[in-house]
């Protein structure tokens, strides 16, 4: 998506994002990220402030309302959300900026255990089951057969987009950003989004697995609830990248591909050593 910088806003959108961090010194538009047509770091006399926005007639704008619904329950993990508005056509929220780079999950890196500890810590937040929220198995509910629907269904709350521009490292910790999709359902479904992500990023399958194994929704999963799923992500990411075949997104559909094809090996090595 096309950045507007800070200096391209309106005097409108500018007053009113100062009127609620003091005055501007400094900004500058966030490479990272895909889908915020406003993504801006200010450096203000409070403090540094993060300001994400979209159009208000942007059908993605529900994704920041289901951002501003959750930020009070993932604030142990995540800057606070400081303020929402809209103004001149934008939709704006303004975060605490917080310090840190983005993961690197390249196989080896020494971000992947504090990532999958920060998983670990979600995993015991509570969220209540609000409007603005996905339920899993609705939110796949197209790439899953009916039958096999309730082996999702949970309450756990979901970072589900795990891109390292999704986390930020700052010493010992991991800090989750931009909750677009907060999800709630069976807790191993954070862990295989990451292995898809992991997939992706250089590591074998089993690679991926072994990085996430530490989590215990993980490791207590039912096998089958896992391969279930593994096959919707395989389907999800083939279908977004036929509707938009560009580098990263064929990437990704052929990681979740190559992960579901572990999973379905291993399933039928199971069944032959079994008869």
């Amino acid at each position: 998506m096309q950045r507007t910088d800070w200096d391209h806003l309106t005097a409108p959108v500018r007053a009113a994002i100062e009127h609620r961090t003091s005055t501007v010194r400094a900004a500058r538009t966030a490479e990272a990220g895909k889908n915020s047509a406003i993504a801006i770091l200010l450096s203000t006399t409070d403090g540094p402030i993060f300001v994400k926005g979209l159009r208000t007639d942007d059908p993605r704008v529900a994704s920041q309302e289901r951002e501003a619904a959750v930020s009070t329950y993932v604030s142990p993990l995540s800057p606070e959300l400081l303020w929402q508005t809209e103004v001149d056509g934008w939709n704006l929220l303004g975060f605490q900026g917080a310090p840190g780079r983005h993961a690197d999950y390249a196989p080896g890196s020494p971000d992947l255990p504090k990532v999958v500890d920060t998983m670990q810590r979600l995993a015991l937040l509570w969220c209540p089951d609000l409007p603005q929220l996905k339920r899993a198995e609705r939110r796949w509910a197209a790439y899953v057969e009916p039958a096999d629907l309730s082996l999702l269904r949970g309450d756990t709350l979901l970072h589900t987009d795990y891109s390292p521009d999704n986390v930020l490292i700052d010493g010992d910790a991991a800090r989750l950003v931009d909750w677009a999709w907060p999800t709630l359902g069976a807790g191993f479904i954070d862990p295989s989004c990451l292995i898809v992500r992991l997939v992706f990023a250089g590591h074998t399958p089993e690679q991926a697995e072994a990085c996430v194994s530490p989590a215990p929704a993980w490791t207590s999963a039912p096998t089958r609830a896992v391969d279930v799923f593994a096959s919707a992500l395989a389907r999800m990411w083939a279908q977004i990248a036929a509707a938009d075949p560009n580098p990263w997104k064929n990437g990704m559909a052929k990681a979740a591909l190559a992960w579901e094809a572990h999973r379905r090996a291993r399933l039928r090595m199971t069944e032959s050593s079994e008869s």
